[in-house]
């Protein structure tokens, strides 16, 4: 039978000390408690705790300074801070020197035990974790790639809000969704959401959801975003397109811990880790007015930087095996292609403004084009004369080139892709169309149909099912 778990309780308070021992020994736990600095540490040098709680204002010091000692001394202990009501720096200074989470005076003992909860579980799962976790099958040996895993298992302990900023393709959900899976949240939903995609109109009520009746077309109750992703993650994508309006909003969410739905006459606690992204400059966006300082300062607790795949080519080899695997696999090519000495150094004199996303579909264009199993250089038709943008860059990347169309010219009544349109799309509608007319011509032998387009059998078999015409 496994020991009983502990918890030490540091308040200078006897009433809230005897409530929070009450509270944490009805969930099971030994609780031992302090009321001062110093008393805490000699409890921490005897005694191995699995949870500490402590206030910030001490008769002989700070809870700040408890929290830096627990991290550098107990780094497996999660630690939470009791903060003054509304004092939203206290708490991110806290979640800055490592402390798991924290809980504002009035102590709401609801939000007080799944907090426990959430760290018990933390504690209980770490070392099992860590050997699965999701940041070890995070592709890439390179110094930016296991510093990058590094900082997640770091950051996927504690509850503190993350901003994730890289270049467009470079993978920050992915990112986030390691974050949720490595931490002690991985059992709860993870609710990514594009703040791009969601109309401003509707916004409030996908983010807290509405009442049946409260406006032209709720017809029932419906749940938000924040809801959904209770006890679990919120991953605000894009969030720097969240309209100034929306921002206040989701800032009051964000520190209260609780939604009002549209309609709704109660607020309704919610348990959720902010994480949020954007290709975007946020900072300079700050400065410009169209980012609330506030909201910055409060998403941006841990910042988290994915590097661009120029400065990670050394993994480009890993990368390209596993992305022409799975390509394989989806397609139903029994052997994945491979890339030949002239392919592998030109993807590495390549900048990729697109990240990995360019390099998904530089690849998939490429098996396409190959004759054989090994795609060489002249394949992979990268755009000459690439430039990079900076760091960060403000448009999104256009680089990605699109499918690669065939030699057969396309009937002429298909309208040719609009420059505003989707371009891929438009140009896998000429495919089709190309494809269907050579096939006409030549009574589905498809043989003579891919001699006719000037590609391979195996290519045409593989555009066959990429476009659903088998």
């Amino acid at each position: 039978m496994a020991d009983t778990q502990s918890a030490l309780v540091v308040d200078d308070e006897r009433d809230i000390r005897e409530l929070l021992v009450v509270t944490l020994t009805r969930m099971g736990l030994r609780v031992e408690t302090a009321a001062t600095v110093s008393a805490a540490r000699s409890q921490l040098a005897s005694h191995e705790f699995d949870f500490c709680l402590t206030d910030m204002r001490l008769p002989d010091g700070s809870g700040m300074d408890l929290i830096t000692h627990i991290a550098a001394t107990h780094p497996g202990t999660p630690v939470a801070m009791i903060t003054a009501f509304g004092n939203v720096e206290a708490a991110v200074e806290a979640l800055k020197r490592g402390a798991f989470d924290f809980v504002s005076k009035p102590v709401d003992l609801h939000i007080l035990r799944e907090l426990v909860r959430n760290a018990l579980r933390l504690r209980s799962e770490r070392e099992t974790a860590h050997a699965q976790s999701p940041a070890g099958r995070m592709l890439g040996q390179s110094p930016a790639m296991q510093a990058l895993r590094q900082t997640i298992d770091k950051v996927a302990r504690s509850q503190a809000p993350v901003y994730i900023h890289g270049e467009s393709g470079s993978g920050k959900e992915l990112v986030a969704r390691t974050i949720h899976q490595s931490g002690p949240r991985a059992n709860g939903s993870f609710v990514p959401v594009n703040c791009g995609a969601i109309p401003a109109e509707l916004m409030e009520s996908e983010f807290f959801g509405h009442r049946k009746g409260s406006f032209t077309g709720a017809h029932a109750d419906k749940e938000g975003l924040f809801q959904a992703a209770n006890g679990g993650t919120l991953f605000l994508d894009e969030v720097a397109e969240l309209p100034l309006a929306m921002q206040v909003k989701l800032l009051r969410a964000i520190q209260e811990k609780s939604v009002r739905p549209v309609g709704g006459q109660a607020e309704q606690q919610v348990d959720v880790r902010i994480l949020s992204a954007t290709h975007k400059d946020l900072a300079t966006l700050v400065e410009q007015g169209g980012f609330r300082h506030d909201l910055y300062y409060r998403i941006n607790v841990i910042e988290l930087r994915v590097p661009p795949l120029r400065e990670r080519s050394d993994d480009l080899p890993i990368l390209c095996n596993a992305i022409l695997a799975r390509l394989a696999e989806r397609h139903g090519l029994a052997t994945p292609p491979s890339l030949s000495d002239d392919a592998l150094a030109a993807l590495r004199d390549y900048p990729f403004p697109g990240n990995i996303r360019e390099l998904e579909n530089t690849l998939e264009r490429a098996m396409t084009l190959a004759d054989g199993e090994l795609i060489h250089a002249s394949d992979l038709r990268l755009p000459q004369g690439a430039v990079v943008a900076a760091s960060v860059p403000a448009p999104e990347p256009q680089a990605v080139a699109a499918p690669a169309t065939t030699t057969v010219s396309a009937p002429m009544d298909v309208a040719a892709p609009s420059a505003n349109g989707d371009l891929t799309g438009a140009m896998e509608q000429l495919e089709r169309a190309a494809i269907e007319k050579a096939l006409l011509e030549n009574r589905y032998n498809k043989t003579k149909t891919a001699a006719a387009l000037g590609i391979t059998f195996r290519a045409l078999r593989y555009k066959l099912k990429k476009l659903g015409m088998e």
